[in-house]
């Protein structure tokens, strides 16, 4: 992995493969490590750029509560830091939310932006309470039975037993998140807006993406917006980690989006 700081705070990230710049944005107590399996089945004909977001992985993580927006402008630091000017971008879960927040400031970057697994609404007050169940878990606990916890119900119930490597995989990644990392980010979800209007007034390709059984953001929570410039998928069998759970159907979807973009850019 390569790093780079970005106004004061330091980012780690992959940069693989050669052409159009697709950015990758992983979710919440995850790492660029999340997209492992997709990224080579993408690098064949794109430059892919993955960060660790603030709060994960090997980047920074200070201390305190972060902002989505923060994390949005480490993105756009980061992709002016390596002089790419325009980027695809596509967010999954946490990584949605900050994808949303930098199309809605910055959208003269992107040449198209995506949600995997991932929504434009906010949080409901229940969602609420339990980010800050969270950071107190997190802060008496730790981060590894908070991480114990959470990874299980990424996976849709059928594929907790047949895709056992892959969930023991993502657990390994999580906890290796910094706790206060993992605190700052659950208060920036906390606070995120709602972001529907970004997804319905942007002329931008949009590619959204769902788990066919995802617990944590169903189908309907992903789809809230029509239009010719919106591409819909359902990953079938996936819960909320179809980069595990169906990576090769997750990387001809992407791969499918990004090709539109070439043709609608000829």
């Amino acid at each position: 992995m390569e790093k780079l700081t970005i106004s004061g705070t330091t980012l780690a990230y992959e940069d693989q493969g050669k052409g159009d710049v697709v950015v990758l944005l992983h979710g919440y107590c995850g790492s660029s490590a999340y997209w492992e399996q997709v990224m080579p089945l993408l690098t064949k004909h794109y430059r892919v750029i993955a960060p660790d977001l603030r709060g994960h992985g090997l980047s920074d993580a200070p201390l305190g509560a972060y902002t989505l927006e923060q994390m949005a402008d480490d993105v756009v630091g980061l992709m002016k830091e390596l002089s790419v000017d325009k980027y695809t971008l596509l967010g999954h879960s946490m990584g949605g939310y900050v994808t949303l927040s930098l199309a809605q400031r910055y959208a003269g970057s992107l040449n198209g932006f995506g949600l995997i697994h991932s929504t434009a609404y906010p949080d409901s007050e229940e969602a609420k309470e339990k980010r800050l169940q969270a950071v107190s878990v997190i802060g008496t606990e730790g981060i590894t039975p908070f991480v114990d916890g959470l990874v299980p119900g990424l996976f849709a119930p059928a594929n907790t037993v047949s895709h056992e490597a892959a969930l023991d995989r993502v657990k390994e990644i999580g906890y290796r998140t910094p706790p206060q990392g993992a605190s700052g980010a659950a208060l920036a979800m906390r606070e995120r807006i709602d972001r529907r209007d970004v997804l319905s007034s942007t002329t931008l390709p949009v590619l959204l993406v769902a788990g066919e059984d995802d617990a944590l953001i169903p189908i309907e929570r992903t789809f809230t917006t029509e239009g010719s410039n919106v591409t819909k998928a359902v990953i079938k069998g996936a819960g909320h980690m179809s980069m595990y759970e169906g990576p090769e159907q997750l990387a001809v979807v992407i791969n499918d989006f990004l090709r539109q973009i070439d043709k609608e850019e000829e």
